[in-house]
């Protein structure tokens, strides 16, 4: 988020559509999603250390080549360059991402929300600072410094945590994604953490060129208007990680409104043009406020009630799991980084803005309507279940004594 809508406004000036745009950005995120999946189940032979340690590594270096491909051809070459750095890159950012997940949930196995939404707050703070910073180096320095300035940032963060990370040892698992996808209740959260990511993948590749266009905001504008979307989320992150750990049973709810809370912001960022209501700016600002709190409403639970019910069905708990839940994670969270940017480029391309928004706020609403039907159809059975329960010793009770 520091350099790459950066890198759109380049894109442009180099000849590419908003579809390739798209296809650009979706890359990394298909690139990403395979990564995880292959990473993750493979976390104990590969070790949760070294994947962090070389994926951090492999990161910085591609991030650093970005920031040179101004100097390359417009047209074809840039595209095709783009698409390379970014496939690798995707490969390293699904290594840290994957391991440092589950690093974070063999350490703390009790308080698995509250670390997460602690966690979340660097992410905040990321995409907080991130676009007005880069944006101010763009405009005062040129494209290659953001780049440069992000890229040794991250590359500092090898030795750092060559020395503070300790080795984990376990012991590798026969289970698969496979099986974790046979239960009904992570294929739906699954689904909601694909309506979340696919909305953000599309704001990040359509938000700053429709603000540009619409508003005429200049880049460092630009990024303090992502603030809308990055401040809620950080500061909601750890609270609502909190309540979730310490109150289990508000996680499906906060699933559920927080979907509901993110199609409304998608419904009125445009706003729907069945609406006929003008597009401005405070109200551009305020629903990105709206999706940044209802993301960290919908995310935070995600992680640990996936996790939960892979245990109750069954799977060993240590490192292999916690690979497998981190690796289906960051997978489906790619999926969505993929669709989010293909197919929001494509509707904006061919329709509108507006209408591309629209969308993602259908999609998120379904998924909240099937987790909001799915978790009144759990409660319902567990309300049955103690009644039956109760029942059956009366009857064998009476069969007994007959």
């Amino acid at each position: 988020m520091c350099c790459f809508h950066i890198c759109r406004l380049e894109a442009v000036q180099k000849g590419a559509s908003q579809t390739v745009i798209g296809l650009i950005f979706g890359c990394y995120a298909l690139c990403n999603l395979m990564g995880s999946l292959v990473l993750g189940k493979y976390i104990v032979q590969i070790g949760a250390k070294f994947m962090l340690i070389s994926g951090l590594f492999v990161s910085s270096v591609c991030t650093i080549l970005f920031g040179l491909l101004d100097k390359v051809p417009d047209g074809a070459t840039f595209i095709i360059l783009c698409f390379i750095i970014r496939s690798v890159d995707a490969v390293g950012f699904s290594a840290a991402m994957t391991s440092s997940f589950a690093v974070s949930t063999k350490v703390f196995p009790n308080s698995i929300a509250t670390v997460l939404g602690s966690l979340e707050i660097f992410t905040g703070l990321g995409l907080i600072l991130g676009p007005p910073i880069g944006g101010w180096l763009y405009q005062s320095f040129g494209y290659e410094v953001p780049f440069m300035a992000l890229g040794c940032f991250l590359f500092l963060m090898v030795p750092f945590n060559m020395y503070i990370l300790p080795s984990f040892d376990a012991d590798p698992s026969k289970d698969s994604f496979f099986r974790l996808f046979t239960r009904l209740k992570i294929v739906l959260i699954c689904f909601a953490i694909f309506t979340l990511s696919s909305g953000l993948g599309f704001l990040d590749a359509a938000l700053s060129i429709y603000a540009i266009d619409t508003f005429n905001l200049s880049p460092g504008y630009v990024g303090l208007l992502l603030l809308g979307l990055s401040l809620p989320y950080c500061l909601a992150s750890p609270l609502l990680g909190i309540v979730s750990d310490r109150f289990p049973s508000t996680r499906p709810w906060f699933m559920v409104l927080g979907g509901l809370f993110t199609a409304t912001g998608f419904w009125f960022l445009g706003p729907v043009p069945i609406l006929q209501i003008k597009s401005q700016l405070w109200l551009v600002v305020f629903m990105l406020g709206i999706i940044g709190f209802s993301l960290s409403m919908t995310a935070i639970p995600t992680f640990p009630e996936i996790l939960d019910c892979a245990y109750e069905n069954g799977f060993e708990e240590g490192l292999s799991t916690l690979g497998l839940v981190s690796g289906l994670f960051g997978a489906v969270w790619s999926f969505g980084m993929f669709c989010g940017p293909t197919l929001g480029g494509f509707i904006t391309q061919q329709l509108s803005f507006e209408w591309a928004a629209s969308v993602q706020g259908g999609l998120a609403f379904l998924a909240a309507f099937f987790l909001g039907v799915y978790f009144l159809c759990q409660r319902t059975r567990q309300e049955r279940s103690p009644q039956i329960q109760t029942k059956r010793p009366s009857d064998e009770a009476t069969h007994l004594l007959t």
